[in-house]
């Protein structure tokens, strides 16, 4: 629906907004996964298999607040995170072919930035649950405490990547 001026209306704006991070969350789910499998240490593997895991579980609330709300999922968005987390895999990291001593490092703060950016949207829904009661308000504190948990997480593994990489 557009408004009088033809700008689109708020409606329109909040299915860009939400199929947009249900992109990123496409992206990030499929990152952490990736990252997950390709971590050496055990111990920190199991950090991060956890991570994956919580992460596909936040796409999936994503999907049923959409739900909730009447928001449709727009495919091509859905598809082209699938496939920017994919590009993603063919920087330049030093190494062509393999992983490089960079490539924990560079998941890792991506995978944090991601999870910022989904707590922002998590931030934005909350503030809309007071005049949307469909918007499940403790659901959404819920997502949120869980997003800021992660990004601690993230940045622990993060900046003992960065530490391995050029301290040792």
């Amino acid at each position: 629906m557009t408004g009088q001026s033809g700008a689109p209306g708020r409606r329109d704006l909040l299915v860009v907004y939400l199929n947009d991070h249900l992109a990123g969350a496409t992206a990030g789910t499929e990152l952490a996964r990736r990252a997950a499998a390709a971590q050496r240490d055990p111990a920190k593997r199991g950090i991060m298999r956890g991570l994956a895991g919580e992460i596909s579980e936040d796409r999936q609330a994503l999907l049923e607040i959409m739900a909730a709300i009447g928001i449709p999922v727009r495919g091509y968005k859905v598809w082209a995170g699938w496939l920017a987390e994919k590009a993603g895999r063919l920087k330049l990291n030093g190494s062509l072919l393999a992983r490089s001593a960079l490539s924990d490092l560079l998941e890792l703060e991506m995978m944090r930035l991601g999870v910022e950016g989904k707590a922002a949207g998590w931030h934005t829904l909350r503030t809309l649950a007071a005049s949307r009661p469909e918007l499940d308000a403790a659901r959404l504190d819920r997502l949120l405490a869980r997003a800021e948990d992660q990004s601690k997480r993230l940045e622990g593994l993060r900046a003992e990547a960065a530490a391995e990489i050029f301290l040792a």
